[in-house]
């Protein structure tokens, strides 16, 4: 029997919800209002959420009027998302390598480095192409990575996050280029439970030359939410906008 890669066993998970149940909302939503501002994206436009989650980034984007389809690997976090599906805001069960809607998107978002899951690179590129496709001409799509320097330079190798009864070990590591996050913990039936997390140790010249590769340029790179400059050696993120 095949084996399911990392983040099909992961982020389907309960646990994965319980670990970070302490993500700031209120920041991701001020990012998405940021977004908008500095896009001005017509009232028509269709917009594609890659990775999708649960669906926050995607419910928020509907709010504002826009048509919003929205993709995930995970059957569990699209059915949550679907209870919030309405004519202006679809959700389908996807991997974000196959070709999806072609030349259809004006914009495309994958949001909070739901990217560099793979262990090869020609995944990634698969990947890259897909997003390329699905954007028309001209369309925007929208990156929102880990900045690998300011990671590596504020990593904790080790640490003991406590959520209600749950004691979650974290190990991270920087392994065959891709951090690593071993995550270890016991269930409520006591029963040992191992998940790991597997990101690429992509910088800003490896997603300019992939994204090149699917016929995208990039147009500008900000820092972190607050869409302030980028800075390799110290910014929280790196959020790249590329144009087809």
């Amino acid at each position: 029997m095949q084996q399911n890669d990392w983040y099909e066993n992961w982020f389907g998970s309960p646990y994965y919800k319980i670990l970070y149940q302490d993500r700031d909302e209120q920041e991701a939503r001020a990012f998405i209002e940021n977004l908008i501002n500095y896009l001005e994206p017509p009232a028509d436009c269709r917009m594609l959420d890659i990775a999708c989650g649960e669906g926050r980034h995607a419910i928020q984007l509907a709010e504002h009027g826009y048509d919003i389809t929205a993709i995930d690997l995970s059957q569990a976090n699209i059915e949550t998302a679907k209870a919030s599906e309405n004519e202006h805001l679809h959700f389908f069960v996807h991997d974000m390598r196959f070709p999806f809607y072609i030349n259809y998107f004006d914009f495309a978002f994958n949001f909070f480095t739901s990217f560099g899951y793979f262990i090869h690179d020609r995944d990634h590129l698969l990947a890259a192409k897909s997003f390329a496709g699905a954007i028309k001409k001209d369309g925007l799509l929208v990156i929102d990575y880990l900045n690998l320097d300011y990671v590596l330079q504020h990593m904790t190798t080790s640490q003991t996050v406590q959520r209600g009864s749950y004691t979650f070990h974290i190990q991270k590591t920087l392994l065959r280029n891709h951090i690593v996050k071993d995550i270890k913990f016991t269930d409520a039936n006591n029963k040992s439970r191992h998940y790991t997390e597997t990101v690429a140790a992509f910088r800003l010249q490896d997603f300019i030359e992939m994204f090149k590769k699917a016929g995208l340029s990039l147009v500008n790179t900000f820092g972190d939410y607050k869409l302030n400059e980028y800075h390799e050696a110290d910014s929280l993120r790196m959020i790249m906008i590329f144009k087809k």
